[in-house]
């Protein structure tokens, strides 16, 4: 369990990468998706829309590496940042009101997203007073 405040979250259909941090350190966590590799394409006269359904099973992993998260920015490239919200949403109200912002980035290196996070939550913070959370 990290005893960071901030974590930033980097999501596609593939893989999570999952950062806890303060201004001196970070810890990374980096989760995979069962689904991983499986394509599917819609073909011409079918019906579906040839998309994978959301992992829940890989997005419940997710949650449970952010569960004592006080602050959460949600990044990634497509649409699994808006499922990964709309299912914390459902399933975790609580963690649901941590969210600071959801926000497109393409795939930064591990320090490039630290250092998005880092900026990111210099501003927020500023808007937000921190609290301490009981564990």
């Amino acid at each position: 369990m990290s005893e960071h405040y901030h974590a930033i979250v980097w999501i596609d259909h593939r893989e999570a990468k999952i950062f806890h941090f303060n201004a001196t350190d970070a810890e990374r966590a980096v989760l995979h998706s069962h689904l991983t590799g499986q394509h599917l394409h819609h073909k011409a006269n079918t019906t579906g829309s040839g998309h994978l359904g959301v992992d829940k099973e890989f997005f419940h992993r997710v949650l449970e590496a952010l569960t004592h998260t006080g602050a959460l920015l949600i990044t990634g490239p497509a649409n699994a940042k808006a499922e990964l919200k709309n299912y914390i949403d459902q399933q975790r109200p609580e963690l649901a009101k941590r969210i600071s912002g959801v926000e497109a980035l393409d795939h930064p290196s591990d320090g490039s997203l630290v250092a998005f996070a880092r900026k990111y939550f210099k501003a927020d913070d500023r808007m937000h007073p921190q609290t301490q959370k009981t564990l």
